[in-house]
Formats: structure tokens, sequence, C-alpha cells
């Protein structure tokens, strides 16, 4: 997935590296993901949704418990820029995924908090109550599903990028062999590159988040970075000649949504997304972000392929 419109975030490779592809993955699609937020953490609020989208189908299909909260805790890890990040004034998280989740809030009749997680605590937090929702480039992937519920909203593959000059060429899983990757941990580029590790060496190089990663590569310490398609773009994009795409997107999946389980909360929030591509403001959303070319038409409860 190509970016066209780029954001304000801090990106360069001071930028990349503070910059933050699923599930998440951050990964395939997937950037995946104890319990506690990244050291900083940064939350914006979106106003409830009118009157008539506090009326609305997926509004009325929200449990009480959540209503009389009146708010959704939003747990996004912001160094997966075009999908998350920290916008300039060093707080406010902005992206993709940060407007889709204040219009699902909206259409739910309820406020968004957005806060900043480092990825592998979201679900953990989701398990715990300390927050609500995960919106930050999860894969949906059937492990996943054993732990939390997803709402379908996107898809991406996987991609690689490497230091600008670089000899090295990789394109596809079985390219890593005899090379060191650098990953965010939790997601799904790591499990791919831990399974890969098992057909052939690969040294994994997992951080905490993807600043820390850009940085592994930039610095030379890892001779590829592995994350979902769409960020690897922006990555080699906001870099300044830094970073270089190698081989071509894989293993493209649904992004989703993260709920806890049994919480009452996946019919709304699936009827939410719904609303957002019936009435364009998904569309308008992705293509402000540039990354269109990953929006679906038909959102599902845990939509899981592998």
């Amino acid at each position: 997935m190509s970016r066209l419109r780029l954001a304000p975030a801090l990106i360069s490779i001071a930028a990349v590296s503070a910059l933050a592809l699923t599930g998440c993955s951050s990964s395939g699609g997937s950037k995946t993901p104890a319990g506690g937020s990244s050291g900083s953490t940064s939350s914006t609020s979106s106003t409830a949704a009118s009157s008539s989208s506090a009326a609305s189908g997926a509004a009325a299909l929200v449990p009480a418990s959540i209503k009389s909260k009146g708010s959704l805790t939003i747990a996004m890890d912001a160094t997966y820029a075009p999908d998350e990040s920290i916008d300039t004034d060093g707080k406010t998280i902005i992206g993709f995924d940060a407007d889709l989740a204040k219009a699902v809030s909206a259409d739910l009749g309820l406020k968004a908090d957005l806060v900043n997680a480092t990825f592998d605590t979201i679900i953990p937090g989701l398990q715990s109550g300390k927050f609500d929702v995960g919106f930050s480039s999860f894969t949906d992937t059937k492990d996943r599903e054993k732990t939390v519920d997803f709402v379908t909203y996107f898809q991406a593959g996987e991609g690689f990028y490497v230091k600008a000059g670089s000899s090295k060429k990789f394109d596809g899983l079985a390219s890593l062999c005899n090379a060191s990757v650098a990953v965010e941990k939790g997601t799904t580029e790591e499990s791919d590159a831990q399974a890969q590790g098992k057909k052939c060496k690969v040294t994994v190089l997992s951080f905490p988040d993807q600043n820390a990663a850009n940085l592994a590569v930039s610095s030379g310490r890892a001779e590829v970075g592995f994350v979902d398609s769409q960020i690897a773009g922006y990555i080699v994009k906001q870099s300044n000649g830094q970073f270089a795409l190698t081989g071509t997107a894989f293993e493209v999946a649904p992004y989703g949504i993260a709920l806890p389980k049994g919480n009452g909360m996946t019919a709304a929030v699936l009827q939410a997304v719904k609303d957002l591509i019936a009435n364009g403001t998904y569309k308008t959303i992705l293509t402000k972000w540039g990354v269109a070319d990953g929006a679906i038409t038909t959102p599902v409860i845990n939509g899981a392929q592998s």
C-alpha cells in the first residue's frame, strides 16, 4: 500500500526514529500486539456524535455498561505512521486509525479517548479492563481471536525496507535466511520472522516500538526492517533517502479493531464500521492518509484467514 498524503508526524530518521507495515502487525496488516501504556501517555478526545448519530442503529447496540461511561478508552501504539503516530505538538495522536477510531466512537454516541500504549501491552490491557478498544493496526489472526474479538476494517500485507545503498535484496520470508531483521515486539512480523528462523538461520532483533526498529536498520545493526507493507512505504517516503523498499508486499490479511471478549461491543462496532463505509466517511479518511488501497467493503467479526 502506497502513501500519498503524509501526516505531519515527526518522521525522518529522527523522524523515522521518531516515526514510528500489521497487526501489528504492525504486521501483515498485522502488528500485534502488559497491561500498561508506554511511558508516554497521550490522549485526545473526540466529542460524542450529534443526537442523530446517538440514535443510530450502532448506538442502540452499545451495552448499557459502556453507554453509561459515555466514552471509550482506545489504545494505540503511536509509532506506526501513517496508521497512528504523534503529531508535531508532541502529544496528539494522529493517523487514519486515529480518525477512524473517533468516527466509530461518534457513530456509537460516545467520546473517544485515544491513549498511546506500547503495542504488546494493548491486548493484555483489554483483558484487564484498562482499555476498552485496541485500534492499532492489529492483524486479525486466529491465534489472537482466542484472546480478543475483532471487527475487520482494513487489509494490509507485510513488507521489507533496507538502508539506502544496501546491496541486500529481500522478497518473501525465505529471503530472510542468513540475515538480521528488525521487528517490533508482539507483531505478526516478529512471529513470521521467528517461524522462518526455524527453517533457516535468521537473526530476529525485536524492539519495543517501531522507532527503535527503524534505528536498528539505519545504524546497520539490522540488515532489513520488517513491517506492514503500507508502513514500510511510509517509513521510506519520510526518511529523506535513508531507507529504500525491497521486494513486494506479501501475506495480505485483514486488520481488526480489538475488543474484550464477551463485553457485547462487537455488534455495535461492526455496525458503526458499516455505517462509515456506507456514508463515505471511511473512504474519505483512508484517502486523506493515502491508504485507500487497503479499503474493504464488507467488515466482519473475527475474519482471520489464518
